[in-house]
Order: C-alpha cells, then structure tokens, then sequence
C-alpha cells in the first residue's frame, strides 16, 4: 500500500484566517470566543460562540467564479483550499493528472433558512402553491457546491467525496482520503471540514439538547472548558481546515515539503444513544485501538493525543476513560489537549482543526494548551495541558473525533521518515 504525506495546509478559524495565525494562536492559548453577531440573541441563554473575524471572500478567494454561490461556511471551506494548495506547491495542480486529484471534505448538509422554511409552512397551511426558489439559493446549500469549487481550483477531476457525519465528518473525510490514496485510486487529495451553524435555529436545536455551554456569558473566552470539573456544555464555533494529501513517494519526487505522514485510521460506531456516549469509552477505545494496529504502532509511541475534548460532561469522561483503557500504564505520560477551549466546536470541521494542532506538535515541538483548566476533575486525572502550551518530544500523535449519533474516527500522523 502507499504512504500518504500531508503536503499542504489552509484554515479560516476564530483565532486566525489562515492557518500559521491559526496555530500562533493556539500555541499561545488564545482564545477566540465572543459575542454571537450573525442573528439578534438578546433573548437567547446562549450569545456567545467562536465565530470568524475579518474574514473578506473577495480577498480570500479572488476568481469570482469560484465565490460564485458559495455559503458561508462553503467559502470558508474553499478559502482553506486555496490556501493548502498554494502551501503544498500545487495550485496549478503540479504533474498530476486531473484523474489523479480528488477532493474529500466534510461538512453540514445544507437545509433551508428558518425564514424559507415558515414561508413554505405558511403557503402549506393556507393550500398556496409553493414558490419556484431561485437556484442560487438551492445551490447556496448544496453540499458540492464547495466541493466543485475546490475541485475546480485544483484541477480535480479524480474522486470526490462528501461528508457529514456530523462532529466526525472531517474526521472521515480524511480517512477516506487517506484511503483512496493507499489503495491508488487518487495521488493527491484536497482533504478536511468547514461548517459554521452559528445561526438561529442550530443555537436553538443544540440549546434544546442541552449541549451548549449559557455560563460565561461575560466572559466569553472563559466558556469553553474541556476537562474541567465545572465544564456544562461546549461553545459553537465556524471555520474551516483542509490539507493537501499526496501519495508519499511522489511528493518527494517532485521535492515537496511534508508536514507528517498519515500512518493510521479507524472508524467505529458506539451502538449506544443518540446524544451519549458510552461511559465506559465503548466505540471510542475501539478507534483509536483499531487506529495503532492499522499504523503499527504501540500506545507508548504516541506522544499527544488531540482529544475531542468538547467541554461537556459525558464527552470529557468518555473519551478520558478511553484513553486509559487503551493506552494503559502510558496514559499518564502523554500529553493531551482540546483545541476546542479556544475556538470552540467547529462541528463537521472539528478534527481537521484537531489534527492543525496535532501538526503543530510534530512541526515545532510544542503541544497546544487546553485553556480554562482551572477547576481540575478528580476523575479526570490525566495530562491535559493546562493553560499552557508545553514541549512534546514525540514522532508520532493521535488525532480523536466523535459525534451526535455514535460516530467515532481516530487518525495517527507520524513525523516524516525515510
């Protein structure tokens, strides 16, 4: 099977609009989280959320063919694009052939508006015929819309995927990207998440759910608390992380940079409930066991996990229980942090900004902090990095994801070896 190389890296998160300010961020433990603008919350318990800032899609995506019906999110997702493909050197595609190039994103399938969706109740109630919608807006929320636009910037014309298994999506996006590789079916893929469900009626499900963090309501950056004995719910957050995938021998044939190999991945379900996860780590012990055998790879040789980590209390427990179960007496030696206590949860894009900061660990040797870990959780007795980016010596990291629904993906990068 082939190596498969990370070549390339963009992103547009609340810390940062491209991915160096992203990871400067993160390393210094910045956070992104503040007031909510996208819609009026003066009567909302939730009113703050890790949202995008100063970002201009006529400077971050300059063809206006490519803006051309993009969603928000969507433009966040091909501004990343661009950026990954400029950084792994192939914005014009390179040697590869179009047949060659894929795209595989993860992100929420488009639905419409709260205001489309009272109007087409309202002309249902009174028997009115419903209204033809303009196809821009059809197209609007089209999850391959995105999708061609990035397969449209890079000359993709080889397999394309889309993904949304909610928290997990990006998640899967890279795996199967990564696998579509291995197996030749692609030599280089345009691979991550983005999404954004900062709006009134995601704000409401999620607060329905209980899911939401409505402490910290003036202090914003302090909301969003992984692991800590007083987390309540996480923080939304929007953005967008993608990567340049290449088949690992002709990446350096050509004398690309590699930022990490990809070594290892795995999926599970938890067959368990819609919202909970197991108690007991259940499906996600399974990932991320399953995640080394597929690598090669012993616990002890992994030297940070980048957790899931969402800040809630039955996430935090589970995926701390999962650890242990796995990794065993090596447990308490690795370093472990949620990026998500600093630009909160990025749902379908949230384990490509996990697996940004993993990156980070394996380029500079420093490990992101998990912010707001001041109340410590006498069940939660692991190495979480508290507050403050630390050194990591390791050549190999674990990048976690899990979702609404049971979901589970884990991935291994390791540092590039001959």
């Amino acid at each position: 099977m082939r190596r498969v190389a990370i070549t390339g890296i963009g992103a547009v998160t609340p810390v940062g609009n491209d991915a160096d300010a992203t990871w400067s961020a993160l390393r210094a433990g910045r956070s992104g989280v503040g007031p909510i603008t996208s819609f009026d919350v003066s009567t909302f318990a939730v009113r703050i959320a890790g949202m995008v800032k100063n970002f201009d899609a006529e400077v971050a995506i300059p063809d206006a063919a490519l803006r051309r019906n993009l969603s928000r999110p969507g433009a966040f997702g091909v501004a990343a694009a661009l950026e990954a493909l400029a950084d792994a050197g192939l914005s014009d595609g390179g040697d590869y052939r179009p047949g060659e190039r894929g795209v595989s994103v993860g992100a929420t399938a488009g639905r419409p508006s709260l205001a489309e969706m009272a109007e087409i109740f309202h002309r249902l109630r009174e028997s009115l015929p419903l209204y033809r919608q303009p196809v821009e807006h059809v197209l609007e929320r089209d999850q391959n819309t995105p999708a061609a636009a990035i397969a449209r910037a890079g000359g993709c014309a080889g397999p394309m995927v889309g993904v949304s298994t909610a928290c997990t999506a990006s998640g899967h996006a890279l795996g199967e990207a990564y696998r579509l590789i291995q197996e030749g079916e692609a030599r280089m893929m345009v691979a991550g998440g983005y999404d954004s469900l900062i709006s009134w009626l995601d704000v409401l499900g999620f607060s329905l759910l209980g899911a939401l963090t409505t402490e910290h309501a003036d202090e914003p950056e302090r909301a969003s608390r992984p692991f800590s004995a007083d987390r309540s719910g996480f923080v939304l957050g929007e953005g967008a992380v993608m990567f340049v995938l290449e088949d690992l021998e002709s990446a350096r044939q050509r004398g690309a940079h590699v930022h990490a190999e990809i070594v290892g991945y795995a999926a599970t379900m938890n067959a368990y409930r819609m919202t909970d996860p197991p108690p007991d780590g259940g499906g996600v012990s399974l990932a991320m066991a399953h995640a080394l055998d597929d690598a090669g790879l012993q616990p002890s040789d992994i030297g940070y996990i980048a957790a899931h980590g969402t800040s809630t209390p039955g996430n935090d427990i589970c995926e701390t229980r999962a650890i242990k179960d796995v990794f065993g007496e090596h447990a308490d030696r690795v370093a472990i942090s949620s990026v998500k206590s600093m630009i909160g949860h990025i749902t379908a894009a949230a384990a490509a900004a996990g697996l940004l900061g993993a990156l980070g660990v394996l380029r500079t040797g420093y490990a992101p902090p998990t912010i707001n870990l001041d109340r410590p959780d006498p069940a939660l007795n692991l190495d979480y990095v508290a507050d403050v980016a630390k050194p990591v010596e390791t050549d190999a990291v674990m990048v976690n994801a899990f979702a609404f629904g049971g979901t589970n993906a884990c991935l291994i990068l390791r540092r590039d070896t001959p």
